[in-house]
């Protein structure tokens, strides 16, 4: 018990730890040094030199159809009141057509009624075409989207007019040429369009 309460002892621990130390360090430098030279692929060190790498799409003003889902039976549908806005008479239904959306709910059942001519019952698709930007409803967050600018990841906002499951129909905020990201991005991100 003597010899490890001595003061020689405790020097000897201490000297171990340093040099211990002091060789993991070395080890570490000389490991980063040797990747470096076989030009290893480190992912984190790549995207800080070129960019993470990013799938992205360049947006253009075309022609395109946004989708509202309707239950159609014996040719009416019942639609709440946050939708209703988004049918209108004259907008295609599968086959057919809507020929009246109600402007009061109907008290029965609460909701607004939409009659349609030559539709077949079960669930179908209101189509509503535009002209615009198109851009999937996923790479859309709190009305901005990511565009690339220089190389680096620029939070845009936009004006979002319509949007269905898949795609969203953007009225402002984006020009002809504009480079979407479709992946998770932060704004300042240096990116690499893939």
């Amino acid at each position: 018990m003597k010899n490890f309460d001595s003061v020689k002892f405790k020097r000897l621990v201490t000297i171990v730890c340093a040099f211990s130390l002091f060789g993991w360090v070395a080890f570490r430098f000389s490991a980063i040094g040797a990747e470096n030279a076989m030009k290893v692929f480190n992912p984190s060190r790549s995207a800080a030199d070129v960019g993470a790498p990013v799938l992205a799409m360049t947006v253009s003003r075309q022609d395109g159809v946004i989708t509202e889902p309707l239950a159609v039976k014996n040719n009416r549908a019942y639609v709440s009141g946050s939708r209703v806005s988004n049918l209108a008479p004259g907008q295609r239904v599968g086959d057919g057509k809507i020929i009246s959306v109600s402007s009061s709910i109907d008290l029965d059942s609460g909701m607004h009624v939409v009659r349609t001519a030559g539709v077949s019952d079960g669930l179908q698709n209101a189509e509503y075409r535009a002209n615009g930007f198109f851009v999937p409803t996923y790479a859309i967050v709190n009305d901005t989207v990511y565009v690339v600018e220089d190389g680096f990841a620029r939070a845009r906002s936009v004006s979002v007019a319509r949007q269905d499951a898949d795609n969203s129909l953007i009225s402002s905020g984006l020009q002809d040429g504009d480079v979407v990201i479709l992946s998770k991005v932060q704004d300042g991100d240096k990116v690499q369009v893939k």
